[in-house]
């Protein structure tokens, strides 16, 4: 059994590696669920059937590229992203902030289900409570649950899953066999239009922090086959699966709401599977974050942070953008997404199987089990090439802004990076 949080700071040992489906079951569950429906009803509402795939399928190939080289580097080293990303350009302090900008975007990702909760128990009391109210209470519930702990809702989290997916196909084919498929793909965009590039962005962005987390799981696998299974299998589940669905369905019934597609296909049932699947996407959001934020803070200031009054504090922000209305800016949040961590992927990838900086004393200590001696402090290269790939990705107005930051982040840092090293030989 995978245990995420094991070996958080050394190598797993080749002995506790797993077998191909227990790596591959926990990756795929990061796509199989209610943020990947939500984005394709929102690509089936603003795009054609055949814009809406376009993208998915450009989004998914530049997802598992990535996801595929981060995968194998996280294998072959045996390690997490975050550790990964000390010796790939970032340095010690570059990769605590990392985490920090993971930990802020799966406090984004708390808001956003948050929201859909919300809307789901406001629906389910005659809209008696206002969506305010509602937001504010499942908010508060939900963080008190994870912050004081509560066994029952791990438990049923991991019922959640497997009952989501299955509801997805039951929705799908009721929805599906009571309408006419041919004028559904025929029909024309219900929401507001939406490019092929803006889609692309989104379809990234919803995946890329799931790219960004592979090395977490791939250091359990035994080798690069393993890796590539594991990238191929959660892109058919969760971008051409469940978004595809999503897709036929919103234009179906002519709506991006999942609260709406859920309870019209399923009834009750629907919504209860959409307040089980937010609290199990919701419990490891509000986890992840709060450990991501302790471990930033220990980081930077060598003080460690108690876990529950952080969870409480951020439990309470998330909530808070839930209420705000974060729901109303997905889209913007997915572009941000997909804009942001290209660049930060891209550099990694570019200094472990190009510039090979430290993969000597990787592959030194690699043979002991250990890690390097020595860490990098700050890797200010890495740092100014991501913030200047994501800057052009969101001001630009040509090309696809995911593939736009991404290109510009790696160029910039291939460059400042050669400069530097000659400037060093020079001296």
């Amino acid at each position: 059994m995978i245990k995420i949080d094991d070996f958080p700071l050394t190598r797993v040992p080749q002995n506790k590696k797993v077998s191909f489906l227990s790596v591959a079951i926990v990756h795929m569950g990061m796509l199989t669920a209610l943020d990947q429906f939500m984005l394709g009803a929102v690509l089936g509402h603003s795009m054609t059937l055949g814009d809406a795939f376009i993208a998915i399928a450009v989004g998914s190939l530049i997802f598992g590229v990535v996801t595929f080289g981060l995968g194998y580097a996280g294998m072959r080293e045996g390690i997490s992203g975050s550790l990964l990303a000390r010796w790939c350009g970032f340095g010690r302090l570059g990769s605590v902030l990392i985490g920090l900008i993971v930990a802020v975007s799966l406090l984004g990702w708390f808001g956003i289900q948050n929201a859909i909760f919300a809307k789901s128990l406001d629906v389910a009391f005659g809209n008696r409570l206002g969506f305010g109210w509602s937001a504010a209470l499942s908010g508060s519930v939900l963080t008190i649950l994870v912050t004081f702990g509560f066994r029952a809702l791990r438990i049923a989290a991991r019922i959640a899953v497997p009952l989501f997916i299955a509801l997805v196909g039951w929705v799908s084919w009721v929805t599906l066999s009571g309408h006419d498929l041919h004028q559904a793909i025929q029909r024309a965009p219900a929401g507001d239009a939406m490019s092929i590039s803006a889609g692309i962005t989104i379809v990234v962005g919803g995946a890329i922090v799931a790219s960004l987390m592979t090395p977490d799981l791939t250091r359990y696998s035994r080798n690069s086959g393993q890796v590539l299974g594991i990238t191929l299998l959660t892109i058919i589940a969760g971008e051409f699966i469940i978004n595809g669905l999503a897709i036929l369905i919103a234009k179906s019934l002519s709506t991006d709401d999942v609260v709406s597609i859920m309870s019209l296909g399923a009834g009750g049932l629907g919504m209860m599977v959409v307040v089980f699947s937010t609290l199990r996407v919701n419990d490891l959001n509000l986890y992840s974050s709060s450990l991501g934020i302790v471990n930033a803070i220990e980081g930077l200031t060598g003080h460690k942070w108690r876990y529950a009054p952080t969870t409480l504090a951020i439990g309470v922000l998330g909530t808070t953008m839930s209420v705000l209305g974060i729901l109303d800016r997905f889209v913007d949040f997915l572009t941000v997404l997909g804009v942001v961590f290209p660049p930060v992927i891209g550099i990694m990838l570019i200094d472990y199987f190009l510039l090979r900086t430290h993969r000597q004393a990787l592959d030194e200590s690699r043979g002991n089990g250990r890690l390097p001696d020595t860490t990098p402090a700050i890797g200010l290269p890495a740092i100014i090439a991501s913030v200047i790939g994501a800057a052009v990705g969101l001001l630009s107005n040509w090309g696809v802004p995911t593939i736009t930051s991404l290109v510009v982040a790696c160029v910039v840092y291939w460059l400042s990076s050669r400069l530097f090293t000659r400037r060093l030989a020079v001296a």
